[in-house]
């Protein structure tokens, strides 16, 4: 069954889906493969996603920004998760996987078990929160708590004298663990690394992430037509992907018209208006993994230099596509695309994230990343199994519209596989088609009337 392939989004009996407890096993498996081979002694998590991809646990999104809820995992044990208020009561009762473990260390010695899978002496859900950002009041002491409770566990397990590697953290706790003696390294690559190649079951979800934006996709082009707002295509995007079973709209980048060049990155009330540009960039999750994957329309008509600029767009995507492979490398695929000079940027820093790629998994951005600013000179080598999405820009002639393109893309053991469907080899008009006395209005025409004809250019 390819792994690219998708089905409903329940679960049923009669039909393999997603195995979330293969999933569960083997991301920790590829995370404690990872500090294995390295100079740590324990990895500790604040990041959401680094806590999901550890423990496969999750208390909602609200929760991303606060940094409240963090994990351990040390070469001795299996993953212990202190998490906010009755979260951790929750976990006892629905994430039996935090009560078990193959480690020796961390068994109990007085219970029986089945093959190497054993219950663990103490529970690996806890109750424990952060500083809340620092809202907690520094005389409650809270970092100096989160410190004291790092330190039981690394001396309990054996590797309090060995590096611990910390994904991110606030200044308070950082100081309250290196009052204690811990030597608190960067673990943020740790779990970059392990993260950098997905599993099957993963590559499963983020193709049904995908295949959710297909259809919100769909949406949006019914949708669209002058009068409407950016801030309301945003609500027909996430409407559309909550009712599909969408964990988390993170983010729906709705650009249309003049706010297309330069591009602001975030959407606004403007009015898209006939003959407009508008791009769109939809990032959700499914059960956890994200999807960032642009597309562009023309709004009743397109511009030639509209038409143009989406051509360029589409030349790049496709000769960046046609290099993916395994042993291809960011800087293979960076080179094909044109310097931050040639479309109006003064380096490479200032035209970041407009040609450009990156992983996606749990979250964006992962591993690898295509970018001329860092791949020519710290190129990154393409596996089997890696994901991530390809981005192009180009700006219009007329200096003011823009197109946009993202493919996500796995690749395979002879190339890649596109698992973002939505058509994109041509750009769509959208809208309400309009007739002229003579039949239906040319759909590439100048969004200034005069301009498509020719006493109106000058030119009779």
């Amino acid at each position: 069954m390819r792994s690219t392939g998708t089905t409903g989004t329940n679960g049923v009996d009669w039909e393999e889906r997603v195995d979330f407890e293969r999933l569960r096993t083997e991301r920790l498996a590829r995370l404690r493969a990872e500090l294995e081979i390295s100079e740590l002694g324990a990895v500790l998590a604040f990041d959401f996603s680094n806590i999901r991809y550890m423990t496969s646990t999750h208390i909602g999104t609200w929760a991303m920004d606060k940094l409240i809820r963090f994990s351990l995992l040390t070469r001795q044990s299996d993953p212990i998760s202190w998490d906010f208020g009755s979260a951790a009561k929750h976990h006892k009762l629905y994430n039996p996987w935090l009560d078990v473990t193959s480690m020796e260390m961390d068994a109990d010695p007085n219970s029986p078990h089945e093959g190497a899978v054993r219950p663990r002496l103490e529970s690996g859900a806890r109750a424990g929160i952060s500083t809340l950002r620092g809202a907690f009041s520094p005389d409650a002491e809270i970092a100096d708590g989160v410190a004291r409770k790092i330190k039981r566990e690394l001396e309990k397990f054996g590797v309090a004298d060995q590096p611990l590697g910390v994904d991110v953290i606030e200044l308070p706790v950082l100081f309250a663990l290196q009052k204690l003696g811990i030597q608190v390294v960067d673990g943020q690559q740790l779990f970059m690394e392990a993260r950098r190649i997905k599993t099957y079951d993963e590559i499963r979800l983020l193709t049904q992430a995908a295949s959710m934006v297909d259809a919100a996709y769909e949406e949006l082009y019914r949708f669209l037509r002058p009068g409407v707002r950016e801030n309301e295509a945003v609500g027909v995007v996430a409407k559309t992907l909550y009712d599909l079973g969408s964990e988390y709209v993170e983010g729906v980048n709705a650009i249309s018209g003049e706010r297309c060049s330069p591009h602001p990155h975030v959407f606004s009330d403007r009015l898209i208006r006939p003959g407009d540009p508008a791009f769109f960039d939809i990032l959700h999750s499914f059960n956890g993994y994200r999807t960032c994957y642009y597309r562009t329309f023309a709004v009743g008509s397109a511009s030639s230099a509209q038409r143009d600029a989406y051509t360029r767009a589409r030349e790049y995507m496709d000769r960046a596509i046609a290099l993916v492979k395994p042993g291809a490398t960011t800087a293979d695929i960076v080179k094909v695309w044109p310097t931050a000079q040639e479309f109006g940027f003064a380096d490479e820093e200032a035209a970041f994230a407009l040609q450009y790629g990156h992983g996606v998994g749990l979250s964006i951005w992962e591993k690898p990343i295509f970018s001329r600013l860092v791949s020519l000179d710290h190129p990154e080598e393409l596996k089997e199994g890696m994901v991530f999405a390809l981005e192009t820009y180009w700006p219009s002639a007329d200096g003011w519209g823009a197109a946009r393109i993202e493919e996500e893309v796995v690749v395979t053991a002879d190339g890649c596989e596109v698992i973002t469907k939505f058509p994109a080899e041509d750009l769509i008009v959208a809208g309400k088609r309009y007739y002229t006395i003579d039949g239906p209005l040319d759909l590439n025409r100048d969004s200034q009337s005069h301009l498509n004809t020719t006493w109106g250019r000058g030119e009779a």
